[in-house]
């Protein structure tokens, strides 16, 4: 082989491997939609299966990952400069943490799911808010209690823990905001 022919071969390998970058424009979802058809497929599989409205996954993505599909916690240091480990297990576009991922894998029989796939993230997001609205009661598009249970776990959220996190708090307020922002935008552009 010709080292230009090894060259080309691992080029689209690469290329063809691991999550891609988020899309450029991520206060638009209709711009969101337009350049990654893949992620809105994903999502109106996930509405027709699970009910959470498009609008509802996407901002909830977009909080928890900004649409990186390799996403990860931030590494936890000792004395400021010795890295010991992550700050969780939380991975992918949903941050899904080991644990529950585990749990829809073996619920859903989805035992090939990565969290770094669209399809298989926003699947589990459908899964886990379908529970949340089973055994609390939100409704599946209010996105910013969703996000509470989603982010404090359906046991932390009966117990209210968020109500001492004023940060969190107005991240689920954002989020709530951010969703209710898609959902016009693709009413305007013709996808809601």
């Amino acid at each position: 082989m010709s080292k230009y022919f090894k060259l080309a071969l691992v080029l689209l390998i690469a290329s063809c491997g691991g999550p891609s970058k988020p899309p450029r424009n991520l206060d638009n979802a209709c711009e969101i939609i337009k350049e990654r058809p893949q992620y809105f497929r994903a999502m109106k599989r996930v509405e027709s299966k699970w009910g959470v409205p498009v609008s509802v996954q996407m901002a909830t993505i977009h909080q928890e990952s900004k649409f990186v599909g390799d996403a990860r916690t931030p590494h936890k240091y000792v004395l400021g400069v010795i890295p010991m480990g992550r700050q969780s297990s939380a991975y992918g576009y949903a941050q899904a943490l080991d644990n529950t991922w585990d749990e829809y894998k073996r619920e859903t029989r989805s035992f090939g799911a990565d969290r770094d796939d669209i399809n298989d993230a926003t699947d589990f997001m459908g899964w886990y808010m379908r529970e949340t609205t089973t055994r609390l009661g939100i409704p599946l598009n209010d996105a910013r209690n969703q996000y509470l249970a989603y982010h404090e776990g359906r046991a932390g959220y009966s117990r209210g823990s968020y109500n001492s996190k004023g940060w969190l708090l107005a991240v689920a307020d954002k989020v709530g905001a951010r969703a209710l922002t898609y959902r016009s935008q693709m009413i305007a552009c013709g996808k809601g």
